[in-house]
């Protein structure tokens, strides 16, 4: 599956300089990591976010963000929002969390 390049693009914008941020392809599309932790992407035209195990309900309760559901079976752990649907400051509360809680992880060492 492709991914949405204006989409990525208006992601980037908003991801900003962070520490240890590398951006990879990932499931056929866009991912950044920080620290070699997911923190968020783009498949096709909607951005993936990861949000803490403690935050995952509260997130779906919120009408902008659906389960992730890739393969068939939803990815605990991460949501999906459509940024056409969202504002800038909308979708940049939703990429910082994701980024937050990304660096909140132990940094992953390259082997």
């Amino acid at each position: 599956m492709a991914y949405d390049e204006a989409v990525a693009d208006r992601a980037r914008a908003m991801l900003g300089l962070r520490d240890s941020l590398t951006e990879r392809k990932m499931f056929g599309g866009i991912a950044w990591m920080i620290g070699g932790n997911m923190a968020c992407g783009v498949i096709g035209d909607e951005v993936i976010v990861r949000v803490a195990k403690d935050d995952y309900d509260s997130a779906l309760a919120d009408p902008q963000a659906r389960e992730f559901d890739f393969t068939g079976r939803p990815m605990r752990g991460f949501v999906c929002v459509s940024p056409a649907e969202l504002s800038d400051e909308q979708l940049a509360s939703w990429i910082d969390a994701g980024c937050d809680y990304a660096a909140s992880l132990p940094a992953k060492s390259r082997n």
